[in-house]
């Protein structure tokens, strides 16, 4: 029921967002209501989906009354202002495009299979919009026995196709990562906990890379990349931190400030001979410990 009230109130900002600055009539709103949804949309159910997207997403739909059109101020710059919100849009514009496609254009469309533990993320919606904690049962990657853990869930991450919880695990006294789809069972506990004063999951990941807590401080740290891989990683950064220091016709030199952990390691290691790490000189010397142990598999 919740995740289709969603589909709804996200539909709805869609097509606001594509009408633009000039909106759209009660009529027009219903007649594409009706042609995704079937039955009619009443007055009543859109002013209620109206008050839900202002007090869920913190957008305003607003009514000229000149012209009895409706309308999202400033809807082009949505995106650019609310990653969290343009998330959500072209998360649900792609499902609709895919679910079109597969009737349309079958053998045109591949997606990738990614277990993502997506049947979780409206429980943990749910509980964490009323503080609850939460039981799981979980299996680490690796371990052939589960554990039964019981986490306050203080937020939801997602990284690489995949989503995680943070939470304060009570029998391991701190916060904790989950992913999602090591969850094997998840309920929502009766009692009620509080949020830590001003805890914000962005703050908490600044200098983190991927999905884990920083164990070390966030430090400096320059690569240069060759080639055509320059170009692509100056199209999708590394961090959210990184920056480009020099640049020529044959490489570019790139900044991040991240803690260094095994993710990154593997992270430049993917790149191959095209990234090579620059600085501080132990997490240069890492790299090359790496690619000498890397060396044996092949000798």
């Amino acid at each position: 029921m919740v995740a289709e009230l969603l589909d709804k109130y996200i539909w709805l900002v869609q097509e606001l967002i594509t009408a633009g600055e000039s909106g759209m009539t009660l009529e027009e709103i219903r007649g594409a209501w009706k042609r995704k949804f079937g039955p009619e949309y009443p007055r009543r159910t859109f002013n209620n989906h109206r008050e839900a997207i202002a007090g869920i997403f913190g957008i305003e739909i607003r009514c000229d009354r000149s012209s009895r059109r409706y309308f999202i101020p400033g809807g082009d710059e949505l995106r650019d202002r609310d990653a969290g919100i343009a998330w959500l849009i072209d998360t649900f514009t792609v499902n609709n495009m895919l679910t079109l496609a597969r009737e349309r254009l079958s053998g045109r469309i591949s997606v990738e299979e990614v277990p993502s533990g997506k049947k979780h993320l409206t429980i943990l919606m749910n509980a964490m919009q009323e503080n609850h904690p939460v039981r799981l049962v979980y299996r680490k990657y690796g371990e052939t026995v589960s554990e039964i853990r019981t986490v306050r869930p203080y937020g939801i991450k997602e990284s690489a196709q995949r989503w995680y919880l943070i939470g304060w695990s009570e029998q391991n006294d701190g916060l904790r990562v989950y992913a999602l789809d090591r969850i094997e069972k998840l309920e929502i506990l009766r009692e009620t906990f509080g949020m830590p004063a001003g805890f914000d999951i962005d703050l908490l990941f600044a200098t983190a890379f991927g999905p884990y807590l920083s164990e070390t401080p966030g430090r400096r740290i320059i690569f240069r990349a060759y080639g055509k891989e320059a170009s692509y990683i100056r199209d999708l950064p590394l961090h959210h931190t990184q920056t480009v220091i020099k640049e020529d016709e044959k490489s570019t030199t790139f900044s991040i400030f991240a803690s260094p952990n095994k993710s990154l390691f593997l992270e430049f290691l993917g790149h191959g001979p095209a990234v090579e790490v620059l600085s501080p000189e132990d997490i240069r010397m890492k790299m090359k410990a790496l690619t000498e142990e890397m060396m044996k598999l092949y000798i």
